[in-house]
This record gives C-alpha cells, sequence and structure tokens, in this order.
C-alpha cells in the first residue's frame, strides 16, 4: 500500500462521501432544478462534477490533465439512479488507480496544460478542491430550493 492511500484516503473518501450523502436527498425533479441566468440545472452540473472526476482518473493514467471529455448518456443529468451509478463506477475506478501506484509512482509527474506539472501525490489534493468547489455551487442550489444540508453538508461546507 503506497503513502496517498496509507495516509490520505481515508479524508479524500470522507470528502467523496458528501457527494453520496448530497445524492441521498436529491430526486430527480430536484436534478432539472436551474437557477436564473445561464447556469446548468442541478443534474447538469453533477454530471459536470463527473466528468471532472472522470479527468482526473485519465491524467493519473496519461500524465495528462485534460478536460475535454463529456458523457453523453442519454438521461444522465436528469436521473439521480444514473448519476449514483456513475459515481460509484468512477469511484471505484478511481481508488483502484490510486492503490496501483508504488511509492516511486507517486513521485512521477503530470501535466497539467501550460507547463503546469504536479507529481501524481498532490493530484488528489487538486481534485478534493474541486469537489469542495462543486459543493459551495450546489449549496447555493440547495438554498434557493429551500432544500435542507444533508449530512455532514452543513459542517463541512457550511
Amino acid at each position: 500500500m503506497n503513502s496517498f492511500v496509507k495516509e490520505q484516503f481515508p479524508i479524500f473518501q470522507a470528502v467523496q462521501a458528501i457527494r453520496d450523502q448530497l445524492m441521498e436527498v436529491l430526486s430527480d425533479d430536484d436534478l432539472r432544478y436551474k437557477l436564473p441566468g445561464g447556469n446548468l440545472t442541478l443534474g447538469e452540473l453533477c454530471r459536470e462534477m463527473g466528468e471532472v472526476e472522470y479527468s482526473y482518473i485519465q491524467s493519473f493514467r496519461n500524465r495528462t490533465q485534460d478536460f475535454t471529455y463529456r458523457n453523453t448518456e442519454s438521461g444522465l443529468a436528469s436521473s439521480v439512479a444514473k448519476l449514483n451509478a456513475w459515481f460509484s463506477a468512477l469511484d471505484a475506478e478511481l481508488k483502484a488507480v490510486l492503490e496501483g501506484f508504488s511509492e516511486e509512482e507517486l513521485d512521477q509527474m503530470i501535466n497539467r496544460g501550460d507547463g503546469f506539472m504536479l507529481p501524481i501525490r498532490i493530484q488528489p489534493h487538486i481534485y478534493k478542491e474541486a469537489l469542495l468547489i462543486f459543493y459551495g455551487k450546489v449549496s447555493v442550489y440547495l438554498r434557493a430550493m429551500e432544500k435542507p444540508l444533508p449530512g455532514q453538508w452543513q459542517e463541512w461546507i457550511g
């Protein structure tokens, strides 16, 4: 077991679990909610977060960050069940990739574009920050819909 998985993965999984708590309180109707202006629906925002996770998984494999992937599965952004299934598969894939690294591989670099390079061991922390940004965005939707904040949301996100 590499040092990232041993030392950092439990908190990493706790941050991911907040997304799972969110999905437990959402309905398919909630996913269609859209804030005024040029905003995404809540479901599209969730799909976008899955696309971000996919990008990070691929960056671990290819050592290059690429945010161009789009999931075109029909109905994904309007189905809690489909989003949950996809998030579960992504989470399992991410865990497997991270567990597969040797200690030496954790120091290999990922090209995030424009010459910005980070070691593999730092990249999961950046993804964790992307999750926290996602949660901040979703908080606005939840408040606008007058939905209670799920699980650890209030303590961890505010």
